[in-house]
């Protein structure tokens, strides 16, 4: 079976790269989509995550790097033939946005939503956060690197 894991991956995280491996454990198949976002602006173009999320992705041999930039999820899903989502979740805030797309999705096409919740090592990390704290380039017990995967970037690329 095959299943997507999409997000925007502006910067791919530690936490992304735990739930990629797990789902990577569960499915014949794991296809990790950068997703367009309209309401984000990225701080790094596609081609960059695409490279960040390869890079992350390295050792998993049913892992596949793609993008979708037009139309919804439900469209990229039908398209390539996958019937189930991943989603990290890393606290119950994170449910309260993704339990109505879930739902959405299976109504509008019959996409499952499978959550996987955070390690609790990494459930503090968010792309968002760690785009903040890369301006400062530091976090209090480091450098932002320590928050990305290995060859991931560095606390300047992040």
């Amino acid at each position: 079976m095959r299943a997507l894991f999409p997000g925007s991956f502006d910067p791919v995280t530690q936490g992304h790269q735990d739930v990629l491996r797990r789902a990577a454990l569960l499915f014949d198949e794991v296809v990790v989509c950068v997703m367009f976002n309209s309401n984000k602006t990225g701080r790094f173009s596609i081609p960059e995550r695409l490279d960040r999320l390869r890079a992350a992705a390295a050792g998993l041999s049913n892992v596949t790097v793609d993008s979708h930039t037009g139309g919804l999820l439900v469209d990229y899903c039908r398209r390539v033939g996958i019937d189930v989502a991943i989603r990290g979740v890393r606290h119950v805030h994170d449910l309260d946005h993704e339990i109505p797309m879930a739902r959405m999705n299976r109504e509008l096409a019959g996409l499952e939503t499978l959550f996987i919740p955070a390690d609790p090592a990494l459930a503090h990390v968010s792309s968002t956060l760690v785009t903040g704290m890369s301006r400062l380039g530091r976090v209090p017990d480091g450098p932002v690197s320590g928050l990305l995967p290995a060859g991931g970037g560095s606390s300047e690329g992040a």
